[in-house]
């Protein structure tokens, strides 16, 4: 490892602020193996000892992400697979199996009377020996677990001026503990995400403080017209004598105020209802709604304890007004409720970085991106978030379903009915489950929690998981599994995890077998995922390059874990041979498989779009996966450098508000409204034309009605005699006054995909006959032109961009893809987004996309357009045209 310089002066000493009820994060650690710091606990945490040689990390990084803050590797461990070399020990030995030493300094103020200062642990991997001033005040045994919240009062240890915290942090196989594991998503870390990951605070309070502050509202449906709230915290007397506090505050503006008398060490659930507050009961209450259904107003609960007249600690949380329900439809699917409406579940599986690291402005970023794809919900398989993950899901109205990852030791006893969790697994279980109920339960964006995912728990530990719940006032579904198994306190879970994982056509999802388009699918997808050129080359050496185009059968090592079933490509690399043609180089490839993703990522979500009131409808539908965890092949909407390709736009498409689509089972052509207005008054044109743009059949609708959160079959496009092999169907979908509200444009064949239902398997159906798009690869090059402006909106840059296909051209311009550089050849501009991209356009028609992202001083940004038949062009960005504040 590289050495560092003396660390002790890198960091200033954290200052802990001594106002009661304030919470001080410990934002920056001194790191460093135990193999090379091996004195003793209460010598590491003493003022005297040197830290000369030790790592300088930030707050909640793990061992890699803090070895990586230091540039401790050479080479990009998300490059190639120089992330083996980091697996394999060198020759000072392996990094990761000895357990190492975080220490931090904290600086406190003279503390007034009866202060106490707590030190909070909010989630550590896998365990820790805490030491403070050379005292040990836990052990791993105690602090064990990656979501456990543990909290000590280290008052008596502590001092005025500079006071030392260290922590041995043991090392975790997911396997054996009960941590955060990869399973086939990626390789395993190289350090199973050993360290502080959820950080950790060090609190002032008084002799009495108050924690895990709720609201629960009941509300009246379906008027909306009245909510009822009740507010709850928990009191502690931290002392050896009794006090009376006086626990007041405003819950969405009402006062609250009541006295308690706590014994010494005492703990009470103080509580406030209607009954004792009128002002609890609302009327006219502002509603949560989901994202597309409606506003996320939020209120605020603000809360404080006060002995002999002197504020002892404060405690503060938001909440929403809405109701969340679920039930089983008639075919035994879940079904989910929000404010008395169904709503159809779209969205996609969440991953955090692979090594953990904390990056607010990348999560701000990521929600956008969910957002921009026109989803509504986010599903955590484990790798559960902090605060911050949740309350951009409450402002942004973005539904959270949260639970326990598969497989590994979370999954162990499911698999074994139980026989391999000890006491004190079953005790960091439900210690895990009560430290996410309190930190998700006031989350208006969260709407159910899953206690098993590939697996429901044994009856022992379901029973723990969901006694636990209660106890914490969980008023939301639990889902007994992600896949179809019940359990006897949740009952069946509606869910259905019958694949696929990997290739297969757009037609497959309207099916009424396995993975299609009914009931709700919790984790469901075609499988790879192709970044677009400039990714492959950040994260492929120029051998996995070729091996990508060349080699079907080549195992890659960013498509899956070495040993998944997925390491390889072949299905995909297969399909896309037979239905485009054999690729002829990396660009054809990926050209290729753009066209692919996007038309199989819009079927998907089309497919549940279609059916969501169908007789036997489909209620929900998880993206298997949102985005990546490293730069990977397989499974996301957006890649890891955020750069918007296929999946993306095709995911887009499907989901917009107002819809109008074709299906692959039926030819029908469908409008979909996600939004709860009806919609009247709208105009739809059809057209399917051929290869060469003649139109072979048109139909233009008028005065369509189209009902809220419903769907509306407007025609059957019937078969057409002579028709090219691969044609084209256009769909568009405007208002009254003809503004555009839905573009669609399909490439399909006279030859249809025929499925092997026979021999389907878990993540995979096989194909028998393959659809004809061959003939794409025969257009003659598109001409176009374009035109971009930029303008100032506030801290955003405004890019609007108008492609047009002169009446001249030759051929449609199939699939246009829009980039900003910074300038000619530089560096894009991500994150980005896009109101439209990958668009197609026959000759005469034109198109205005903008793009919103970030205001950069860029000298002059330039616009690319690239496509399937379009040579690509650059063109600079007109001046900036005026700011608006």
């Amino acid at each position: 490892m590289a050495s560092v310089a003396h660390a002790q002066a890198t960091y200033a000493p954290t200052q802990v602020n001594a106002d009661a009820g304030v919470v001080t994060t410990i934002d920056h650690w001194l790191m460093q193996d135990s193999a090379k710091a091996q004195q003793s606990g209460a010598d590491i945490s003493a003022s005297r000892f040197s830290t000369d040689g030790w790592y300088p990390v930030s707050g909640r990084a793990t061992v890699m992400a803090g070895l990586l803050e230091n540039g401790v590797f050479k080479n990009d461990v998300f490059y190639a697979d120089n992330l083996r070399a980091v697996q394999v020990p060198d020759a000072s030995g392996n990094l990761f199996v000895t357990p190492w030493w975080y220490r931090a300094v904290f600086t406190l103020a003279k503390r007034a009377a009866q202060t106490h200062t707590l030190l909070r642990a909010n989630g550590l991997i896998a365990s820790a020996d805490v030491w403070v001033n050379g005292h040990q005040i836990a052990d791993h045994a105690e602090v064990a677990g990656a979501y456990p919240v543990h909290e000590f009062d280290v008052t008596r240890w502590i001092h005025a001026g500079a006071n030392i915290l260290a922590m041995q942090v043991h090392p975790g196989d997911p396997r054996k503990s009960l941590s955060i594991g990869w399973v086939d998503w990626n390789p395993t870390p190289p350090d199973n995400n050993m360290g502080p990951w959820r950080g950790v605070d060090i609190v002032q309070t008084g002799p009495v403080t108050l924690s895990f502050p709720q609201v629960q509202s009941t509300l009246s449906l379906p008027d909306l017209a009245r909510a009822t709230l009740t507010v709850k915290v928990t009191a502690s007397n931290l002392d050896t004598v009794a006090h009376d506090a006086t626990i007041a505050g405003t819950a969405a503006g009402v006062p609250l105020q009541q006295t308690v008398h706590l014994a010494p060490g005492q703990t009470q659930v103080v509580s406030f209802s209607s009954a004792t507050t009128p002002g609890l009961t609302m009327n006219h209450p502002k509603i949560w709604w989901p994202v597309g259904m409606g506003d996320h107003p939020l209120y605020q609960l603000e809360m404080t304890a006060a002995v002999d007249g002197v504020t002892s600690d404060r405690a503060a949380t938001t909440f929403g007004v809405r109701s969340v329900s679920s039930s089983l439809t008639r075919q035994g699917y879940r079904q989910f409720f929000v404010n008395g409406k169904p709503v159809l579940i779209r969205g996609g599986g969440w991953a955090p970085d692979m090594f953990l690291r904390d990056d607010p402005a990348r999560m701000d970023a990521e929600f956008s991106y969910v957002l921009n794809l026109g989803l509504n919900t986010i599903r955590s398989e484990g790798k559960l978030e902090n605060q911050r993950f949740y309350d951009l899901a409450d402002r942004n109205g973005i539904m959270i379903l949260a639970g326990w990852e598969c497989c590994d030791k979370w999954e162990s006893a499911a698999r074994t009915g139980g026989s391999t969790w000890n006491a004190a697994d079953m005790k960091v279980a439900q210690e895990s489950m009560a430290s996410e109920a309190r930190l998700l339960r006031n989350h208006p964006s969260v709407i159910g929690f899953y206690i098993g995912s590939d697996n429901a728990p044994p009856p022992p530990i379901a029973k723990m998981y969901v006694d636990t719940l209660r106890a914490e006032d969980w008023s939301l579904p639990i889902i007994s599994a992600a896949a179809d198994q019940p359990t006897a306190q949740t009952g069946p879970s509606g869910m259905k995890m019958a694949g696929p994982y990997d290739w297969i056509p757009p037609a497959y999802w309207y099916a009424d077998k396995l993975g299609g388009a009914f009931g709700f699918d919790s984790e469901v997808s075609a499988g790879a995922d192709i970044p677009r050129m400039e990714d492959l080359q950040r994260m492929l050496s120029p051998q996995e390059q070729e091996a990508l185009w060349k080699y079907p059968q080549a195992r890659q090592y960013h498509a899956s874990a070495d040993w998944s079933t997925f390491a390889v490509l072949t299905p995909f690399d297969n399909a896309l041979a037979k239905r485009y043609g054999t690729p002829r180089n990396l660009a054809d490839y990926v050209a290729k498989a753009q066209l692919d993703n996007y038309d199989n990522t819009r079927a998907q979500f089309e497919a549940f779009n279609a059916h969501m009131d169908a007789a036997n409808p489909s209620t929900g539908v998880i993206y298997w996966m949102l985005n990546n965890a490293w730069p990977s092949l397989h499974w996301h909407l957006y890649d890891y450098f955020m750069n918007p390709a296929g999946a993306y736009f095709g995911a887009k498409k499907a989901n917009e508000p107002v819809h109008i689509q074709y299906s692959y089972d039926t030819r029908a052509i469908v409008l979909v409204n996600h939004t709860l207005t009806d919609q009247r008054g709208l105009q739809a044109s059809i057209r399917v034309r051929d290869l060469g743009g003649s139109v072979r059949y048109e139909q233009r609708v008028q005065d369509i009605e189209l009902a809220g959160n419903r769907t509306h079959q407007l025609l059957v496009l019937p078969a057409l005699a002579g028709l090219s092999r691969t044609y084209f169907v256009e769909l568009v979908l405007t208002s009254t006054s003809g503004d555009p509200i839905s573009r669609n444009v399909y490439w399909l064949s006279t030859q249809s995909d025929e499925l092997d239902w026979a021999h389907s398997n878990w993540y995979l159906t096989p194909i028998t006959q393959y659809a004809d798009l061959t003939a794409l690869q025969s257009l003659p090059h598109a001409t176009n032109t374009a035109h971009a402006t930029l303008r100032r909106d506030g801290d955003k840059d405004m890019v609007s961009v108008t492609l047009t296909v002169p009446a001249s051209s030759k051929a449609v311009a199939l699939l246009q893809h829009v980039v900003i550089r910074r300038s000619a050849r530089g560096e894009l501009v991500l994150p980005i987004l896009w109101s439209d991209n990958d668009v197609t356009l026959w000759p005469g028609e034109s198109i205005t996309l903008t793009a919103r992202y970030a205001a950069k001083e860029i000298a002059t940004p330039v616009i690319e357009i690239s496509g399937w038949n379009v040579p690509s062009q650059s063109v600079p960005v007109g001046a900036l045209q005026g700011t608006n504040h």
